[in-house]
């Protein structure tokens, strides 16, 4: 089962990456090293290469990817963070984090979108190795906090995020309005 999820500060994204784990705890359940890396504007081929994975995990069967224009300009917002994982060049994982500013408090918060990991690789630190990493980038960036959401019929995905210690679970609704 994958681990997925549908989770504006001036922060300098200029290397911005991390071998092994140094952000966060380091566990001895990871068996993998992982590279983890924040993707700026020239990593638009590793961005192409996260949405294969997400292609993959979510089952996105004959998904149309967007205009290459349009994947750029995400990666030169400051509101759009895609940070992948890495095994021997490899993209094997990642996530794609959106920073929104808020009317109560100075501080953004940080909502993770998406999140997978290869099939192959799952089970093996680099999920939590993303979520360490994330946490990190977002404390040290001055960050009120960081939410994600998981559909309630995942169970493999809540399990995954109740592993991860967050502060605390809330139970919610949310409508979709689709604008045809």
């Amino acid at each position: 089962m994958p681990v997925a999820a549908r989770s504006r500060l001036h922060v300098t994204r200029e290397n911005h990456s991390t071998t092994g784990i140094v952000l966060g705890k380091q566990t001895n359940r990871c068996s993998l090293k992982p590279d983890i890396q924040l993707l700026t504007p020239d990593h638009l081929q590793e961005l192409n290469e996260l949405l294969s994975v997400f292609e993959e995990v979510f089952e996105m069967d004959h998904v149309v990817r967007p205009d290459p224009t349009h994947l750029q300009n995400l990666l030169n917002k400051e509101t759009f963070l895609a940070i992948i994982a890495t095994v021997d060049g490899k993209v094997v994982g990642g996530m794609t984090v959106y920073i929104l500013d808020q009317i109560y408090s100075e501080k953004p918060l940080a909502y993770l979108y998406d999140l997978a990991v290869l099939a192959f690789y799952q089970r093996k630190g680099i999920g939590r190795n993303l979520i360490e990493f994330i946490t990190g980038y977002c404390r040290e960036s001055g960050f009120e906090g960081i939410f994600v959401q998981a559909d309630k019929a995942d169970d493999y995905a809540i399990d995954f995020y109740r592993s991860t210690q967050p502060a605390n679970e809330e139970q919610v609704v949310h409508f979709y309005y689709p604008l045809k």
